[in-house]
């Protein structure tokens, strides 16, 4: 019989404020344990925000083990498990005052007469995690994170909205020139945005910018490389490893080493996180594993998370493709005539299908190889095998942090990619 348990504690700090007031001040800390018991190829699972002894938290999760399955673990060996993140400057060393003192300054830098909301976002928050299971292995890690969110909503011929974040595994540090510059983006977009045109429509030359590449790469595709979905029978690539499935200039890994929003170091199942390739020159050379899909598909374990006690399941964490050799000038002239799409406002993927739709925050379009007049609500769709078959990728790897949602769970990731030139059907919102 397998076991493991782990103790995860949270500390957290959202500080909100909208329209000039403060909103909000939420202080949260949590903590408890979590057991699974892997009897008879089933689960059983027990969790308790109460400091239960582990023997008996062991005994109600076997005791939530009655069926039987075909659910495998593989071994794994950690050495030197134990992992702390020390920022330069501690957030909990700044006092609250400060903290609204810099919102509120932020917030100076957004008002102008034609934005008619506005909405700042502070965000702490510290995990403490700790693993062990009956094969010996013991991990423990803190990791910090920070952030800050800024939006604003603007009115003239149109109603538009428009958003930038910072979220990093970090501290207080982050802060400096980059929010309040942040801010004025977030300014000078709008101003244009509300007097901006619809886009045109139909199958056309699309150039992406990082943060909508990025949102394609994760959506669209990473989704469908998590081993839980090919298990499922939902993933487009589930019969195509070792094939060609994009333009040989493609490279799309995972990295939850990196200091993105996604970073951590070690998965919820105690192992040591690192760089996995998934595609190669356009070859899928690999899937997402958690130990369980691992041992089912002879796989690499490492991407299983959770939000809090919740069970874990195969995620991404900081998931990108690597950047191409083309300027972002001989993406256009490449594109000669089209759209160039900024940023996202969500959409919807189906990993089993490869079908996408997402609406981007706004674009220009792209004539005679020059950018244009300014767009708004534009949509973009297609098909993700196709789109990276024939993607030409520029310079400038940058990455995008946010939430994703799977199974009812939260967890930070980051999406990175450069510019890149694709063919797609381009619609209003």
């Amino acid at each position: 019989m397998f076991y493991d348990i782990r103790f995860v504690r949270t500390k957290s700090l959202t500080i909100s404020l909208e329209n000039g007031r403060i909103e909000k001040v939420k202080c949260d800390e949590s903590s408890g344990k979590a057991f699974r018991v892997l009897k008879n190829g089933f689960w059983g699972f027990f969790s308790t925000s109460e400091d239960i002894d582990d023997e008996e938290g062991i005994k109600r999760a076997e005791d939530n083990a009655k069926g039987k399955g075909r659910s495998k673990i593989c071994e794994i060996e950690v050495k030197d498990g134990r992992f702390v993140l020390k920022p330069k400057i501690d957030p909990s060393e700044v006092s609250i005052e400060d903290k609204v003192r810099l919102i509120r300054d932020i917030e100076k830098t957004l008002r102008e007469d034609f934005i008619v909301s506005t909405k700042i976002v502070y965000i702490e928050n510290v995990r403490e995690f700790e693993y062990r299971d009956s094969s010996g292995v013991e991990v423990r890690y803190v990791v910090p994170r920070i952030g800050m969110i800024v939006q604003a909503v603007a009115k003239d011929e149109t109603l538009q909205f428009y958003s930038k974040r910072i979220l990093k595994p970090a501290g207080y540090e982050i802060f400096g020139d980059n929010v309040f510059k942040m801010a004025e983006e977030v300014k000078n977009v709008l101003k244009g945005l509300i007097k901006a045109k619809s886009p045109p429509s139909g199958k056309m030359n699309v150039v992406v910018d990082s943060s909508l590449g990025g949102v394609f790469i994760h959506e669209a595709f990473g989704h469908a490389v998590e081993a839980d979905h090919v298990l499922q029978g939902s993933s487009v690539v589930a019969d195509k490893i070792g094939k060609i499935v994009a333009n040989d200039c493609v490279n799309v890994y995972d990295d939850p080493t990196l200091k993105e929003f996604g970073f951590y170091p070690f998965d919820d199942e105690g192992v040591r996180a690192e760089k996995k390739v998934i595609i190669e020159n356009g070859i899928l050379k690999s899937f997402l594993h958690s130990r369980e899909t691992s041992a089912l598909l002879n796989g690499k374990p490492g991407n299983a998370r959770a939000q809090g006690l919740d069970f874990p399941i195969v995620r991404m964490s900081n998931t990108f493709i690597d950047e191409g050799d083309l300027s972002f000038e001989e993406l256009l002239e490449e594109a000669k005539n089209g759209v160039y799409l900024v940023g996202s406002r969500g959409g919807e993927t189906n990993p089993a299908t490869g079908y996408f739709q997402f609406n981007a925050q706004f674009g220009y379009i792209i004539r005679d190889g020059e950018l244009a007049e300014m767009i708004r609500d534009v949509s973009l769709s297609g098909n993700t095998l196709e789109i990276l078959r024939s993607i030409e990728l520029g310079k400038g790897l940058e990455f995008d942090p946010g939430f994703c949602g799977k199974n009812g769970q939260l967890v930070p990731v980051a999406d990175g990619s450069p510019p890149a030139l694709i063919k797609a059907l381009v619609g209003g919102a």
